[in-house]
């Protein structure tokens, strides 16, 4: 019996507590690429990350639960995901910015 290939699925996320300053961009560059997510990070003025996770479900879950302990030097308190278009382009970048 043939399995189907896993739902493809995309999310913004947005990461608060110590999340700037901590290299979480580069880490989340660095995990998202590592489970082989599309997508993008980015600083935004109020303090927090921001990120776009697109690919297998089962992959972007890992990345979410992998946000919400960050990098050794952070202090996530929340990350907030809801559904988003998927981001285009292929591999995971970090952005400037917003």
């Amino acid at each position: 019996m043939a399995t189907s290939p896993e739902e493809i699925v995309s999310v913004r996320a947005v990461i608060s507590g110590r999340v700037q300053g901590v290299w979480f961009r580069a880490w989340t560059v660095e995990q998202a690429s590592r489970l082989g997510l599309a997508g993008w990070v980015r600083n935004r003025f109020d303090g927090g990350v921001e990120a776009v996770f697109s690919g297998p479900r089962s992959k972007v879950e890992e990345m979410i639960a992998t946000c919400r302990r960050g990098p050794s030097a952070a202090r996530v308190e929340n990350v907030a995901v809801e559904p988003c278009e998927a981001p285009g382009g292929l591999g995971f970048i970090q952005r400037s910015s917003v």
